[in-house]
């Protein structure tokens, strides 16, 4: 696919989002999100490739014919027409526009003005006119940003519901890293108009491509150093259950990584040489004491930093002058009683480090 938008393109973006499966579009600001939107809906021109709708070449397909239901960020709703006209705009019946506007809690709102809305409401009822219209494919732009938390939560499942019931495909953008993980069954991770890795979410957040994509996705441990493999020599930890005969493991190299005064132990198929290593902060396991445990990777160091937020803590330890974060439940890090200055113990597991 390769679409203009004035100086900015959409260049070489291929991925497939199967048949009645939840996509979801992840990338910062500027990153040509609501273009591919568009261009999948027929309201952007395909400069060259192909957009394949369920099966078909859209390309000479005008967009009233692409059956692609569209929900807008900013929720554009018809002005002259009241909230149920809305609805029911495109639905097969007035029946079926007021039961999707009760699956999504919209019915409340049926009978006022549009005029009168907030931002959330708008958007919840652009959410359900696209719906009540049973699209076969929908395409929705930040679809919840502006629902407060407890509507966020029911229209996100009633979505997602009303997508498997009716084997709709959806393909979401969203700037929210657990709402693709809680949605999606495919992330795309667009960035400069071009797609820089797709495919399960957790394989995506797990596994990331690059330091690049490491660091944007959240991972809060990336250390650059170079891969050794371990071969005649491998140490006695490359059997154990842990370890390398995890089935992820079969058929990777033991292997070392020094990152400056750090050496970590892992498993993979990285070459040797120069790389990275990332290490996401809620495999990292802290203790006042050496923890009796199976984790190949253990540290000493000193905490310098404590922060919390919410029902989560991040714990920044130094290491060598190296800095490593863990993320634990505030309880957690409560009852260990961790302040700055006080030694611990950090410790993961050789499978927790991801070599890119």
């Amino acid at each position: 696919m390769h679409t203009r938008v004035g100086a900015f393109e959409l260049r070489d973006v291929s991925f497939i989002v199967p048949r009645g499966n939840y996509g979801v579009v992840i990338g910062p600001a500027g990153s040509g999100k609501t273009t591919l939107l568009e261009t999948i809906a027929g309201i952007r021109p395909l400069r060259a490739g192909m957009v394949a709708l369920d099966g078909r070449d859209a390309r000479a397909l005008p967009p009233e014919a692409r059956r692609v239901g569209f929900v807008y960020q900013h929720g554009y709703l018809f002005p002259h027409l009241s909230v149920d006209e809305n609805i029911a705009y495109g639905a097969a019946s007035t029946e079926r526009a007021r039961e999707t506007a009760a699956r999504l809690g919209a019915d409340d709102l049926l009978g006022r003005s549009v005029r009168g809305l907030s931002g959330g409401e708008r958007q919840l009822v652009a959410i359900a006119r696209a719906l009540a219209a049973r699209p076969s494919i929908l395409l929705l732009d930040e679809p919840f940003s502006a629902l407060d938390p407890r509507r966020r939560v029911r229209v996100r499942r009633e979505v997602r519901a009303l997508h498997q019931e009716w084997n709709i495909t959806v393909l979401q953008v969203t700037h929210d890293f657990t709402e693709a993980g809680l949605l999606g069954d495919v992330a795309i991770l667009l960035d400069g108009g071009r797609v820089l890795q797709s495919g399960p979410p957790e394989r995506v957040f797990r596994e990331p491509a690059s330091p690049y994509i490491a660091e944007f996705l959240g991972a809060e441990n990336v250390l650059a150093g170079t891969v050794h493999h371990l071969r005649d020599t491998a140490p006695d930890w490359s059997a154990s259950a842990d370890d390398l005969s995890d089935p992820a493991a079969r058929g990777k190299h033991a292997i070392e990584f020094r990152a400056g005064p750090l050496t970590l132990y892992t498993v993979g198929d990285a070459e040797e040489g120069s790389g990275h290593a990332v290490i996401r902060a809620e495999e990292i396991l802290l203790s006042l004491e050496p923890h009796p445990s199976s984790a190949r990777n253990v540290f000493r160091g000193r905490i310098v930093e404590v922060a919390s937020s919410g029902a989560l803590t991040r714990v920044t330890v130094d290491i060598h002058n190296t800095p490593l974060i863990a993320a634990l439940t505030t309880r957690s890090a409560d009852e260990l009683g961790l302040t700055p200055g006080q030694e611990v113990h950090a410790s993961f597991k050789a499978m927790a480090v991801h070599l890119c």
